[in-house]
């Protein structure tokens, strides 16, 4: 047992998708995503579209515009520089002993500026009992970032070698305060920095990125931030991934992340995926994940499916 007379399951439970509120908020994203569906683009809408289909990227695990695990420079959406982009995503992933998802949303302004939120659940199932935190415990964290491109295009900059550039901020709020220092995290909330470089070579239908990401992230942050001894580190983020015609892209990618909790090593995460473009209103990303040893219970692989919708 690793958690034991601190506090119970039922003080700390998240209340996200356990109460009505949070099905509340689950059926209003749901409302959300289908609403943008039916909102057509037009000449004279700041929701304009302009990037090529594809081009946009899917969601990210914070809820930012890149691939499954990593962050990308590009600003999410398909708005140009005279147009906003509106994303929302829910992602499932199913491992062999835990449960994640998240949902979120983000907009992109004038490809410029990125603003998102995303909230994370990640349900213990019968790992739960064995950690003794209780079968089915949730641990839930919130999500707020902020993303700039600072210089390139990686779409129609195709005559030069600079990359797409940009920087970005996640503030991250795990809603577990107890239960994570118990398991020996430092913090209950924290940040995330990370500066990114993307590269689309369209004759060569290749997407190239790489982010170094200053975090002390444990798992993500669903296990808290940091510990007593240590805190912040550089971590990286790759991926490669192959545009097979313009609304099928297939990838790979690479992220290693800190060890700071003493009861369990965590390993760095790696996926490949597969993801089709509808249209620039809908996406969806099927992907095996390998996300290493999670708390004592193993070598965590499974796959997620990801729902994207946008305008």
């Amino acid at each position: 047992m690793l958690y034991k007379n601190i506090v119970s399951p039922a003080d700390v439970y998240p209340v996200w998708g356990s109460t009505a509120a949070g099905l509340t908020k689950k059926f209003i994203l749901f409302c959300l995503m289908i609403t943008l569906q039916l909102l057509p683009a037009r000449a004279d809408s700041p929701f304009n579209q302009g990037k090529l289909i594809a081009t946009g990227g899917v969601t990210q695990v914070e809820g930012t515009g890149g691939s499954g695990l990593t962050n990308w420079a590009l600003i999410t959406g398909y708005g140009t520089d005279k147009g906003i982009g509106i994303n929302a995503h829910h992602t499932v992933a199913l491992l062999n002993d835990f449960t994640f998802n998240s949902s979120g949303i983000a907009v992109g302004l004038y490809d410029r500026v990125e603003l998102s939120y995303a909230h994370q659940w990640f349900d213990t199932r019968d790992a739960g009992a064995r950690l003794g935190i209780g079968e089915g415990f949730t641990f839930d964290q919130d999500i707020i970032g902020a993303k700039v491109r600072l210089i390139g295009n990686a779409v129609y900059d195709q005559d030069s070698l600079i990359p797409q550039i940009s920087v970005g901020a996640n503030y991250k709020k795990n809603g577990d305060q107890a239960l994570v220092r118990a398991l020996g995290a430092r913090n209950d909330d924290s940040y995330d920095l990370y500066i990114s470089a993307t590269k689309i070579i369209l004759d060569q239908s290749l997407i190239l990125n790489a982010t170094a990401r200053y975090t002390e992230a444990n798992q993500f942050g669903l296990l808290g931030y940091g510990s007593a001894t240590s805190g912040h580190t550089l971590q990286t983020e790759v991926s490669l991934s192959y545009l097979f015609t313009p609304d099928i892209v297939a990838g790979i990618d690479f992220r290693t992340k800190p060890d700071n909790l003493a009861f369990a090593k965590e390993q760095d995460a790696m996926a490949v995926y597969l993801a089709y473009f509808f249209s620039k209103n809908l996406s969806v990303t099927i992907a095996g994940v390998d996300l290493g040893d999670i708390a004592l219970q193993g070598r965590q692989r499974g796959f997620y499916l990801s729902l994207q919708a946008g305008f």
